[in-house]
């Protein structure tokens, strides 16, 4: 409320005769539409703002005995001004009148007093810069990705205080002294020379402002209207002469990924706890206990990462990147970290490359390759170096072949012996060419378009499976991407793959991997606000499946490294310049991924016979007829519109208490209608919950666990409408968009039928799982325990709620197991503890006396259960 409120106070102000606050006095003429578009825009509005100007700015001199009583400006004068390119010839006169006149420029700037100093004349180029006040954080973060990609990458949120101020401007400018009022120090010839630069850079601005301009337009905000209501446009102005300082985290995308972004509803949960037969889970993100090393030395971004080692016995071998220990700088440490105990060593070897980030590293075999990357913003590299930490040694490789041209930001992946790196970008051209290298006799290939060849890109991702290399997301130069392509290094052709299932949002910088059969996608820009979602897709049945990573909301996976080994993730560094807060960056940390493997169980059961169907779920059988006893299967009141239990459907008066079926049923879709029938489903309550979602052997048709009440409804509706009837659907209930809210119950079957949805009988019957959390786990397992002993209850409340890990070992808080009572069954009470927390080994804090800090006591044995 109250930003509408500021808004509107400055809206009525442009109707006022009286000029603005700013030297000027007015607006800027170049860039007053591009205003006019920021403020139509709801979430924003001017507060001040300078197209870009060539200036001559007289200031006072301030001496060294000068008594100074508060901080604040010197004043000045502009002795001349244009905020467009300048006439060389009119500065000049001013500069240097002619002999006649022997007059001295800005001669109201001259000392009456001979004792006083004379003024200082600086000649100066300064870039447009607007200040915008924005609605919250997110529309802020949005502006200013808008902004970093057309040039303007000083841009950033200055406040998020009160008010969120976002400051759009770039670092173009020029300042030069050029004497002072009495005596102009340069000659007429530097001074044409200064304008001549100056005027360049006016011509860069302009289209660094007019690629803005048409980027907002791109991106959902409305052009300026040429009718009466332009004199409603929501302007206000002032000129700006502050300095800003620092960049941002936040990098762009387009207008509809960033409204998807937004929506907080039942999209998330829907897209991990029941898409297409997916369970809950929630994977914990621990943060690795670093020892050895400094932990600084890996709060990097851009840098790379890899697994190197021998199988059970892996570690991650990290290289370059920005950031590090004590002032942040590009770096071309080798530092290799064992994910297991924590430890963090350098790699001391000779012939070090330079520092770079932005760059690949593959291993192949005991070797490292690095190619390309960035050593400074106008140097962009093409050299190949290679690491044998066996011989301690860098080597810069020779390579023949086709010409590798520079870059950086681009994506690599090892299939074999050869590396395929692909995309990137050199300077502001951004590549879409596939190039391969080949270890064996370092030979460089091009391959040229076959196929459906992706669009150019960088901050993309490529992993490799088996023959292939998928690829996902990147930037384009104008928006952020969420397209998967696959590669096949035999047929070397492009696929673009349309998955089942919630495919992932647009994004880029993110983090991709490969675990077992699954790809897995998170991370990246634009940086979601709430959960980190892992976005999964099943390389077997080709359906996207999401879960939650539990992360402690300070993580900002931009631009880190995601690295598999065995059933650990570990994620090392991201983050970014974040403007006005300093450099964030992000510690490693470690994900389980073994409770992905639920998935696989989620749409086929695990053998069918003729009578029955055997699973494995806690070792449960159930029968093929049998019907559980389901709440579901139960008819409750209903709130969608429905009748109870006499339902009316096309004047058909259905009894549903006489024609429940005596076993669950299923109802059968085609894969491509799945996401909207499972909508249907559940907005009449006829999906049964308690039961899983699976796939057919072929994987073309899905089946839904339905309720007796959708069974009687939809027997009757078979028996009262022929398929012509329901084959034709009109507008606005259509196969590609239902409008759920207005549907009643007879237009929704209507719809499944026209899918070609059958009801068959449910020859799996798999009941869902309800996930438990590990403090619910070890406080059942320990009351049994207690109630088996005999024990008092009230000794429970000693259990932990929290507790932490250090490497692969559970440290308990020091409030824990304080009651002596606990020993009398202490046998089997650790290996209960250790198992419900996933752990082997565990440790309980103790009171120091001689320090009097806290510090964790080995309990005496490792765990093994």
């Amino acid at each position: 409320m109250e930003f509408e409120k500021r808004k509107a106070a400055a809206l009525a102000s442009i109707g006022s005769p009286d000029p603005d606050k700013s030297p000027k006095g007015t607006l800027d003429e170049p860039i007053i539409p591009l205003l006019k578009t920021l403020n139509r825009h709801p979430s924003f509005f001017t507060t001040s703002s300078c197209s870009g100007r060539i200036s001559v700015l007289s200031t006072p001199t301030v001496t060294a005995t000068a008594t100074v009583t508060k901080k604040k400006a010197k004043g000045g004068k502009w002795v001349f001004i244009t905020h467009s390119p300048a006439d060389p010839a009119a500065l000049l006169s001013l500069l240097f009148p002619p002999a006649e006149s022997a007059q001295p420029p800005a001669e109201s700037t001259q000392s009456a007093h001979p004792s006083q100093p004379a003024d200082e004349l600086v000649f100066r180029f300064e870039p447009l810069i607007i200040a915008v006040e924005c609605k919250d954080v997110l529309s802020g973060q949005y502006l200013v990705a808008l902004a970093i990609a057309c040039g303007f990458r000083e841009s950033g949120i200055t406040s998020v205080g009160k008010r969120v101020i976002v400051a759009i401007r770039c670092s173009i400018r020029m300042e030069v002294p050029l004497g002072h009022s009495g005596r102009i120090m340069v000659s007429s010839e530097y001074v044409e020379y200064l304008v001549g630069i100056a005027n360049e850079k006016m011509e860069a601005n302009k289209r660094r402002t007019d690629q803005f301009f048409a980027a907002l337009l791109r991106n959902g905000f409305q052009e300026p209207g040429n009718s009466a209501e332009s004199s409603q446009f929501e302007l206000v102005d002032k000129e700006v002469d502050q300095k800003f300082n620092g960049s941002v985290c936040v990098e762009v995308q387009n207008s509809k990924d960033w409204q998807d972004s937004q929506r907080t509803d039942d999209d998330d949960v829907d897209s991990h706890s029941g898409s297409l037969g997916v369970p809950d889970i929630s994977l914990p993100v621990n943060q690795i206990v670093i020892v050895g090393e400094p932990l600084e030395r890996l709060y990097l971004w851009g840098h790379s990462a890899c697994t190197w080692g021998k199988p059970k016995h892996e570690k991650i071998l990290v290289f370059g990147g920005f950031g590090g220990m004590g002032r942040h700088s590009r770096r071309n440490d080798a530092l290799l970290l064992d994910p297991v105990c924590g430890k963090l060593e350098a790699v001391v070897v000779q012939g070090t490359p330079s520092p770079r980030l932005g760059h690949t590293s593959s291993v192949i075999g005991d070797l490292m390759f690095v190619i390309g990357g960035r050593a400074d913003p106008i140097t962009i590299l093409n050299d190949i170096w290679v690491l044998d930490l066996a011989q301690k040694e860098w080597r810069l490789l020779q390579c023949t072949g086709v010409k590798f041209p520079p870059r950086h930001r681009h994506a690599a992946a090892v299939v074999g012996s050869k590396v395929y790196v692909f995309g990137g970008i050199l300077n502001d051209e951004i590549s879409s060419s596939l190039f391969v290298l080949d270890t064996r006799n370092l030979e460089w290939k091009e391959i040229y378009m076959q196929g459906e060849w992706p669009c150019p890109r960088h901050s993309h991702s490529l992993v490799a499976y088996g023959s292939q290399i998928f690829m996902f997301g990147g930037y384009d130069g104008e928006k952020a991407l969420g397209d998967l392509y696959s590669y096949d290094v035999q047929t070397c052709l492009w696929k673009k793959e349309m998955m089942s299932g919630r495919i992932p949002y647009a994004r880029f910088s993110h983090l991709m991997f490969v675990y077992k059969n699954y790809i897995g996608i998170f991370g990246g820009c634009p940086v979601r606000q709430s959960h980190q979602q892992l976005s999964l897709l099943d390389l077997h049945s080709h359906v996207w499946k999401n879960v939650v990573m539990d992360t402690n909301g300070e993580d900002l996976f931009v631009r880190s490294t995601a690295c598999a080994i065995g059933d650990d993730l570990v994620v090392i560094g991201g983050g970014a310049a974040c403007y006005a807060f300093g450099t964030k960056f992000s510690e490693p940390v470690k994900v389980n991924l073994l409770a992905l493997m639920s998935l696989a169980n989620c749409f086929v059961p695990t053998r069918i016979k003729e009578n029955h169907v055997i699973y494995q779920e806690d070792g449960a059988t159930e029968p093929k007829n049998k019907c559980p006893d389901y709440p579901q299967n139960k008819i409750e009141p209903s709130s969608t519109g429905c009748p109870d239990l006499d339902l009316e459907i096309d004047g058909l008066s259905v009894n549903v208490e006489h024609q429940m079926d005596a076993s669950p049923s299923v109802l059968q879709l085609e894969r491509k209608f799945a996401k909207q029938g499972k909508d249907v489903l559940k907005r009449f309550g006829w999906l049964d919950l308690r039961r899983k979602v699976y796939s057919g052997e072929n994987g073309t048709h899905i089946y839904f666990p339905v309720t007796e009440n959708f069974c009687a409804v939809y027997q009757s509706k078979q028996h009262r409408l022929a398929f012509k009837e329901v084959g034709n659907l009109n507008p606005p209930y259509n196969r590609e968009g239902l409008l759920l809210k207005d549907m009643s119950c007879s237009t929704a079957l209507n719809f499944l039928m026209a899918c070609g949805a059958t009801k068959l009988a449910d020859e799996v019957v798999k009941v869902r799982k309800t996930p438990t959390s590990p403090l619910k786990v070890m406080n059942e397992a320990v009351a049994s325990l207690i109630n088996h002993q005999a024990l008092p209850a009230k000794i429970l409340e000693e259990l932990p709620t929290r507790w932490e890990r250090l490497g692969d070992v559970v440290v308990l808080p020091v409030t824990s197991f304080q009651d002596p009572v606990w020993d009398s069954m202490a046998e089997e009470l650790w290996p209960t503890i250790a198992k419900s927390l996933g752990t082997r080994r565990l440790a309980r804090q103790l009171l120091s006396l001689v320090r009097g800090s806290l510090s964790p006591s080995w309990l005496g044995f490792d765990i093994h259960c």
